[in-house]
């Protein structure tokens, strides 16, 4: 029989934080860009196309010494059900024999390691001077994109909240996210010191030095003649084919970085500027340009993108992190299998 780490919510809510999530995406893009971790082909599948749905994403990583997968149902009537719409699961492996090592709720795991990327885009291909971050998108992943910015990048001095199609729903949100946005720095031993504020889209853009993009979009909406020279944008919500918040213009003259170029023309923020022409290659990804192998920002008024489609890296190497925590700590139940 093997032994199995099974890790739900709140127990890793009570041990993940933006520090140990950064970390472990860091190094995720590390490995992936030496060639010690790899992303292997991912799964689509339909129940009922537009009301249920699953994708997994999977991969290995040498350094952390587990492969792994993450699957994410979404069935659109479970509210109605009274059950969430998504489910997300991880599951760690022993990558030298194979063995079950964990089961994990997936969901807090996403919710912190997608802040990270976005983040760690911005460390890598912002200006350091940059001082106003815009966050377009209000749902559950705009507090932690906003923290984990804050925290790798203390400078910025204001953040505009922004909801691209409901402009009037920022304000609404705009308690609860500042709320959590005070938490998720506090857990991390900072304090918010950024204004943070509800602004209307055309006006944020054409004002900001960093912009994050968190949406379901399909249409884009941010269009190229309001993003000013020099300006940083992190897509996070292009997950799934045809999906797109910018519009392909801003990426013809941009440079565009991406997690895995070839999920990004897959199904990423980059698909359709790629499919249209306009986006034949990236610069690069951005494991490359931490690892030091690729430029990242060449000019001051040079306008970057990072295409954070998402990968299993991310989800094995936060898994891996919380594993050990939760060993250190005995937090977590055993099962043998």
């Amino acid at each position: 029989m093997t032994e199995v780490t099974i890790l739900n919510s709140e127990d890793i809510e009570s041990l993940l934080t933006l520090p140990m999530a950064i970390r472990a995406v860091e190094q995720a893009y590390l490995e992936k860009s030496r060639g010690t971790a790899g992303t292997w082909p991912m799964v689509f599948h339909e129940f009922i196309p537009g009301e249920a749905d699953l994708d997994i994403k999977s991969g290995d990583m040498g350094g952390s010494g587990c492969y792994g997968l993450k699957v994410v149902s979404w069935f659109g009537a479970n509210p109605d059900r009274l059950l969430p719409a998504l489910y997300g699961t991880s599951l760690l492996f022993d990558v030298h024999t194979g063995a079950p090592k964990a089961l994990l709720n997936a969901g807090p795991i996403t919710d912190f390691r997608t802040g990270a990327a976005g983040a760690l885009g911005a460390k890598y291909l912002a200006r350091p001077d940059s001082k106003l971050l815009t966050m377009v998108g209000t749902g559950t992943l705009a507090p932690y994109l906003i923290a984990a910015t804050l925290y790798l990048m203390p400078q910025f001095e204001h953040v505009y909240l922004v909801n691209p199609h409901h402009p009037e729903k920022a304000e609404v949100v705009l308690p609860a996210v500042l709320e959590r946005v005070k938490k998720l720095l506090a857990d991390s031993g900072r304090e918010l010191s950024a204004e943070i504020t509800a602004k209307e889209l055309e006006c944020a853009v054409k004002t900001s030095d960093v912009i994050l993009t968190a949406t379901p979009a399909y249409e884009p909406f941010l269009r190229a003649e309001w993003v000013r020279p020099g300006t940083h944008i992190s897509c996070v919500g292009a997950d799934m084919s045809g999906k797109q918040e910018i519009e392909s213009e801003i990426l013809r003259t941009a440079c565009v970085f991406g997690d895995d170029t070839a999920q990004c023309f897959a199904v990423g923020e980059c698909e359709l500027a790629h499919k249209e022409g306009i986006l034949p290659s990236l610069a690069g990804e951005l494991g490359e340009v931490i690892a030091g192998t690729k430029a990242g920002r060449d000019s001051a008024d040079k306008i970057t993108v990072f295409d954070s489609i998402g990968i299993a890296l991310q989800d094995i190497a936060a898994a891996a992190a919380l594993l050990d925590a939760a060993e250190a700590s005995g937090k977590g139940s055993k099962v043998l299998l």
